[in-house]
């Protein structure tokens, strides 16, 4: 369906409402041209497997319109979209927004996000690839993203999770159409330590015993780690995962946003990008965390366990994910949204961002006011948490 929008570099801007109508080999070399960044949550595979498995789409409240821009015989820029009835599955909270428009006789939804669904990843949302032109590119997608909800009658578009350079560009241009926010996510990055002990020495004495005395307490039980990656996370332990993840879901959302098949395309599609983290009692899976491997990181998404033992969540999410990202030479690992505890373990406070277009000029006025206090009181709240990370200041505090 196209949107009717042209640029005046010729470009046109139509909707698709299924991935699997654009080539996937134009689809990644605009999500990932360099492998060593490469993001897997943009990639056409990651994105598909949501569609095949009915996490998004039919009844969802996630209905796939991806945005295309493309000149004649080229695609020159796509963006993972769906129109919405909701807030759920995001990550970026608007349910305030939302309420707020209705109580002044608005309608918010439908809104059109561009994300990837269930996904508080950062990374490239507005994929042009890596071009000389590359922001010229974007410019012009994003110019049609705001054209394709115009003519889906949205109210708002929303670009969540974006990476800094794009919210940048986007967000402070002279023209600028869309509002800025941002969040925070707890991050590990890589001093080039050689292996655990070395990054260990890089904590406070206080910190390093902690750790040391958490990562024994998970694991006295008698249980066992297995890191599992590719083939050798056989169906038993998709079954068991799966498990896991449902118990996890159903305490914090009620119902999981994933299902079983998802993760069945998972391990068929991406079985390398795959990383699973499990912990065994007399070879009987109990616990698992499952990671996705990135160019230049190790991804944590999904954690869940049958049995509760002390400290295991922060031995398979944390702890074992910051030693396999030390062997595989990754410079950081991402562990998903929100948990100030993160901050003790060696993962601390960066910026997440998003950019929003509002359709209502009173209303975008008013979102634009809060904006601007809400990034004020982010920035100072990165700022005092990072003082209280568990890396030495001083050599003194060496054992």
């Amino acid at each position: 369906m196209s949107v009717g929008q042209k640029d005046p570099s010729s470009a046109t801007t139509r909707l698709v409402a299924a991935i699997g109508d654009i080539p996937a080999a134009a689809w990644d070399a605009l999500a990932n041209p360099h492998s060593a960044i490469a993001n897997p949550f943009v990639s056409h595979a990651f994105l598909k497997a949501l569609e095949d498995a009915g996490c998004v789409g039919g009844r969802t409240g996630w209905s796939p319109r991806h945005i295309v821009s493309e000149r004649p015989g080229q695609i020159c820029g796509v963006a993972p979209a769906y129109l919405k009835s909701h807030s759920q599955g995001e990550y970026v909270f608007d349910h305030g927004w939302a309420d707020a428009y209705q109580r002044a006789g608005g309608q918010y939804y439908p809104k059109l996000q561009v994300a990837v669904p269930f996904t508080p990843v950062p990374g490239p949302r507005l994929l042009v690839g890596s071009a000389a032109d590359a922001a010229a590119e974007r410019a012009v997608l994003a110019k049609g993203a705001i054209a394709a909800a115009q003519h889906l009658g949205a109210s708002s578009l929303h670009v969540t999770f974006i990476d800094n350079a794009a919210w940048e560009a986007l967000g402070q241009a002279p023209d600028a159409l869309f509002l800025q926010r941002t969040d925070q996510q707890f991050h590990w990055h890589n001093g080039g330590y050689a292996n655990f002990a070395d990054f260990l020495a890089a904590l406070s004495s206080r910190k390093r015993k902690t750790i040391r005395k958490e990562r024994e307490t998970a694991l006295a039980a008698g249980l066992v780690v297995r890191a599992l990656r590719g083939a050798a996370i056989t169906e038993r332990y998709w079954d068991a995962f799966f498990a896991f993840y449902q118990d996890t879901g159903s305490r914090k959302w009620g119902r999981p946003y994933l299902n079983r098949k998802f993760f069945a395309l998972l391990g068929e599609r991406m079985a390398d990008t795959c990383l699973l983290l499990v912990a065994e009692r007399d070879g009987i899976p109990i616990a698992g965390a499952l990671n996705l491997i990135g160019g230049d990181c190790l991804y944590g998404r999904y954690w869940g366990a049958l049995e509760h033992h002390p400290c295991l969540h922060f031995e398979l999410c944390y702890y074992q994910a910051i030693e396999w990202a030390i062997a595989a030479g990754l410079p950081r690992v991402e562990a998903g949204a929100q948990g100030d505890h993160k901050l003790a373990r060696g993962y601390v406070p960066v910026a997440t961002h998003s950019l929003h277009w509002i359709a209502d000029p009173g209303f975008r006025r008013a979102v634009d006011r809060y904006l601007v206090e809400e990034r004020a009181h982010m920035a100072e709240q990165r700022a005092m948490l990072a003082e209280y990370a568990p890396y030495r200041k001083s050599v003194e505090e060496q054992d």
